[in-house]
């Protein structure tokens, strides 16, 4: 695990996996532009050193590739990640132990645990500079601006942090947030997320809300924060997990919260309930520009902190491929032993890219008995709470390889007769940056079930699929190259596509 984001920016730096750039380049339109066709390319991080209108450098797609992320995480491959989903799944779902071993591998689940304690640093990087009051230009950042009809700068990859006035639980999420004014952003939230419950909590009793922003951080902290998996912990203590180590934290200088100790840029505001301004429109993961939010929190910084000589942190959204898209390959591992847990006749699944990552989603299961196939479809859909608005769910047999396209579309086409197999559940919860929806925020789902039909699905026998006799299959193997075919390679169709070829 690197110790923060400069350390990170070594290995990957070490890897030849970072490039940096001394020509000027624009914040405005320009950085997004180049960082959009390396992400095209699978191209490597970019470190931009001189930056029009900012003394300091900007960092994009750190995070543009699936190996990179699995660097941020402290593994090299994304089978590793199922490790830390199932120890997720232990604390989610904790089960008397049966046996020796099992008791082991839950002590080891809970000394992690302890591991994990967020620690305190009172000589903080992030406050090596203090800038107060008037001293504060948020201008000074190189914020982007990645579309032309965007409505402002953006801050992407903050951590924005807010605290329950009544529990003193503090939320860490990773919200947009638009440039205003020299000292002022609007934040944009959903309802359901910590942040805007905060502030719903200190509008009740009418109170400000306290909010740190922080910058440029280890991006596993990052990851940590993004995900949305269930686990009644602190996000701090989560991103522990992740780590195998505890994050160090520093107090803020003038709001009663905490940020990691090692943030390239720490934000120091308040919301005051009923105070707005316009937010939007811009670019978003569905590939469209979203709406203007007329009424978005405004949030007044009175203090900044930084780092001597900090670098800034940043990415956008839009179609993939995108750096959201390619945390989501990656965590898709993590979730899948949780999943597994929650409907237990799931053998695998997966959330194509192309589907941004989260609208579409193939599982496979070993099916036993009528009707299962739906019964997983609807155990998914409330399994956690990021598949709620997953738009697709395709039940496939296990026999079926669900990241290869091709098998996928074949048990469709060849299994689905659609009056019996595609049920849609009508006037559900959903996103409201998704158009295609009559009504935002309200939508459907459609279930597909490709799995080969039991009776009573069936009134009928279905026919044997083909296959080829496996003694000459074995023949031909071994005689590949007499037959001077050796420059093709053997099961191609088994080859990780739909986003994978992205490295």
């Amino acid at each position: 695990m690197a110790k923060d984001l400069r350390d990170f920016l070594k290995k990957v730096r070490s890897r030849g996996q970072l490039r940096t750039i001394t020509a000027q380049v624009d914040p405005n339109l320009e950085i997004a532009e180049i960082s959009n066709r390396l992400l095209q390319a699978g191209g490597p991080a970019v470190l931009f050193e001189n930056v029009k209108g900012s003394p300091y450098p900007v960092v994009v797609n750190l995070l543009g590739t699936v190996e990179r992320v699995c660097w941020a995480m402290g593994m090299e491959h994304p089978e590793e990640l199922e490790v830390l989903g199932k120890k997720l799944g232990m604390l989610q779902q904790p089960k008397p132990p049966k046996t020796i071993s099992q008791a082991i591998d839950l002590g080891k689940v809970l000394f992690d645990v302890v591991k994990a304690k967020p620690s305190r640093d009172w000589l903080p990087a992030c406050q090596q500079v203090v800038r107060l009051d008037d001293q504060v230009d948020l201008t000074q950042i190189p914020m982007i601006r990645p579309y032309p009809k965007d409505g402002g700068k953006v801050v992407t990859l903050g951590l924005v942090i807010t605290k329950d006035c009544e529990t003193g639980v503090p939320n860490v999420g990773v919200y947009r947030l638009q440039l205003q004014g020299k000292n002022t952003m609007t934040v944009q939230w959903l309802s359901v997320r910590g942040g805007a419950r905060h502030l719903r909590k200190a509008a009740e009793r009418g109170k400000s809300l306290e909010v740190a922003i922080a910058i440029g951080v280890d991006p596993l902290i990052i990851l940590a924060a993004a995900t949305p998996i269930p686990v009644d912990l602190s996000e701090w203590l989560f991103a522990g997990l992740y780590a195998g180590k505890g994050v160090s934290l520093a107090k803020c200088k003038t709001v009663d919260l905490e940020v990691p100790s090692m943030s390239e840029f720490v934000l120091e505001g308040t919301i005051t309930p009923g105070e707005t301004a316009t937010d939007g429109p811009f670019g978003d993961h569905m590939g469209y520009y979203g709406g203007v939010n007329p009424e978005a929190p405004l949030i007044r910084f009175h203090c900044m902190t930084h780092r001597k000589s900090p670098v800034y942190l940043t990415t956008f959204s839009g179609r993939p491929p995108k750096e959201e898209a390619m945390m989501a390959i990656a965590l898709n591992r993590i979730y899948t032993p949780i999943l597994r847990q929650q409907v237990s006749e799931i053998v695998d699944f997966f959330l194509p890219m192309e589907a941004l990552s989260y609208k579409a989603a193939i599982i496979s299961i070993d099916k036993s008995y009528p009707g299962q196939a739906r019964r997983a479809a609807m155990a998914f859909w409330t399994a956690l709470p990021q598949f709620t608005y997953t738009k697709f769910v395709i039940v496939v047999d296990k026999d079926i390889n669900i990241r290869d396209p091709r098998q996928v579309v074949w048990a469709v086409t060849s299994k689905v007769d659609p009056i019996r197999d595609v049920f849609i559940l009508p006037d559900s919860p959903f996103d409201s940056l998704d158009f295609a929806n009559e009504r935002l925020g309200l939508g459907s789902r459609m279930g597909i079930d490709a799995t080969t039909k039991v009776p009573p699905e069936t009134a009928h026998e279905w026919g044997e699929q083909l296959e080829s006799d496996p003694n000459v299959a074995d023949l031909v193997r071994r005689r590949w190259r007499e037959y001077g075919l050796d420059d093709i390679k053997l099961n191609e169709a088994d080859a990780n596509v739909f986003g994978y070829d992205i490295h």
